[in-house]
């Protein structure tokens, strides 16, 4: 945008500057052709009182030596032939028609006397000059010539020669157009320096804008932009309209976050009722493995929902920092023991495998156990009682992959089921168990893939969990086959 605006004030300044600069020129060009000119015919005037005197040679020679153009080689008088040279040569009886003719001579062909000074013109161009009784111009080697005839008695004119070179015509032009691109190129930088101000105010706005933007998208829900003061002083009024839209964006975003976390700490409330239920049943149920497992998992249940009800009750800027990262194997082989129980109830053979020795992964403890959680909550929602299954840990050195597979009929549909929603698990079956472990590894650069176990034979659901989220995604390994059951059967 800056570079667009200041092109286009480049652009206009200078068509304006050529409309004016063009036709000045040419002015200036004209005026400098007709000063010489004017000039040269003051020259010319000069001598007339001289020549209305005399025509004696020595006295007109010293005349044209005190003018300007004389002293310079530029002036020439044509004098007339001398009164009486006519007549001189003639008869008594024929002096009359002689002078007639003398006269008549002189006035239709002009001087034919001497010449004082350097002339240029030819003798045809003076005689006419002398004849009509007007000035004008003559092309000659170098110039022009300007004849001008001065009438020196009566039936006798003389003519004025002064020469006007080339360069006087051009004098002082070569310098007017350096001055007047001087002053057009002064005006296109104005228009750009006043371009470049103006379009830096309005990028500097839009890219207040675009980070506020990208700030709330990070998650900074503080992040406003100004829409008075000096630091938005001169820019647009669309840009000032659009910061104040952003700011109320940003609220509106602020409220429903936060009516989310009531929702959610609302509908989290609720379960108490029923979870309370739960613990007094359990409580009665005496003592053995089941009924421990059964309170196990009802006391899990409550500090579940007690944790989404405080993290919903939270504001975001009051939330302590939590340290992000786990061991991925002593998280699987907790939630494994755990669905252990209900598998020998169910008659499920079942093993894991690569749990021995620490998997570190990015990721919160607690969302790795609901995703673990889901993935085998799936395995006994999907299949048949006393389906087997089985858990892979498999640690390389940028990612760590769990590989959940069982001896089921697999899945029909694969991309149906990481759809969100489209779960068909049953009553109790939200469809989201496969989006939340698809989230979580999307968070740290990795994936979740369905497929066939090779092994097993039925469903095999592959999450693969980053360490190095700036390293390229490594080549899919294959299974790794289970040496024995951490949790004997």
């Amino acid at each position: 945008m800056r570079w667009a605006l200041i092109k286009a004030a480049a652009a206009g300044t200078t068509m304006v500057a050529l409309a004016f600069l063009i036709p000045l020129g040419l002015m200036v060009q004209q005026t400098a052709r007709e000063r010489a000119f004017t000039a040269a015919e003051r020259q010319a005037a000069a001598l007339g009182p001289a020549l209305a005197i005399t025509t004696e040679q020595d006295a007109i020679d010293r005349a044209v030596a005190s003018t300007d153009a004389g002293a310079q080689g530029r002036m020439a008088v044509h004098l007339p032939v001398p009164a009486g040279a006519v007549g001189a040569g003639g008869a008594g009886a024929g002096a009359a028609g002689a002078g007639e003719a003398g006269a008549g001579g002189a006035a239709g062909e002009g001087p034919a006397g001497p010449t004082i000074g350097e002339g240029r013109a030819t003798a045809a161009d003076v005689a006419t000059a002398g004849g009509q009784g007007r000035a004008f111009t003559v092309a000659v080697p170098g110039g022009y010539a300007l004849l001008q005839p001065v009438a020196v008695d009566t039936g006798r004119t003389a003519v004025v020669e002064v020469f006007v070179a080339e360069s006087d015509l051009t004098r002082g032009v070569s310098t007017a157009w350096l001055v007047l691109s001087a002053v057009a190129l002064g005006l296109v930088a104005v228009s750009v320096l006043v371009a470049d101000r103006m379009g830096g105010r309005i990028v500097a706005s839009a890219r207040r804008l675009a980070a506020a933007a990208r700030s709330l998208g990070a998650g900074n829900l503080a992040v406003r932009l100004p829409v008075e003061g000096k630091q938005v002083d001169g820019s647009p009024e669309e840009l000032r309209e659009a910061a104040h839209a952003f700011n109320t964006m940003a609220d509106r975003v602020v409220q429903l976050l936060a009516a989310e976390r009531e929702l959610a700490a609302d509908l989290s409330h609720r379960l108490r009722t029923p979870l309370t239920v739960l613990r007094l049943n359990a409580a009665s149920l005496g003592h053995g493995d089941p009924a421990d497992a059964t309170r196990h998992a009802v006391a899990q249940l409550e500090r579940e929902v007690d944790q989404i009800i405080r993290s919903a009750r939270r504001a975001p800027e009051d939330a302590p920092a939590v340290a992000v990262g786990c061991d991925a194997a002593e998280v699987i082989r907790e939630r494994v023991g755990f669905w252990s129980a209900l598998a020998e109830d169910e008659g499920r053979r079942w093993q894991l495998a690569g749990a021995e020795r620490p998997a570190p992964v990015p990721v919160q403890r607690g969302d790795l156990a609901a995703a673990v959680d889901a993935l085998l909550g799936n395995v006994f929602r999907h299949t048949a009682v006393g389906t087997a299954f089985s858990v892979d840990v498999l640690a390389t050195d940028g990612s760590v992959i769990v590989l959940v597979g069982d001896a089921g009929p697999g899945y029909s549909d694969p991309a149906a089921a990481l759809r969100r929603g489209e779960g068909h698990g049953g009553e109790g079956s939200t469809g989201l168990g496969l989006d939340i472990v698809r989230k979580l590894a999307e968070s740290t650069g990795g994936d979740l893939a369905l497929g066939r176990s090779a092994v097993l034979g039925g469903a095999e659901t592959t999450l693969r969990l980053r360490t190095r989220p700036e390293e390229a995604p490594p080549v899919r390994v294959g299974r790794r086959r289970a040496r024995g059951a951490l949790f004997p059967k």
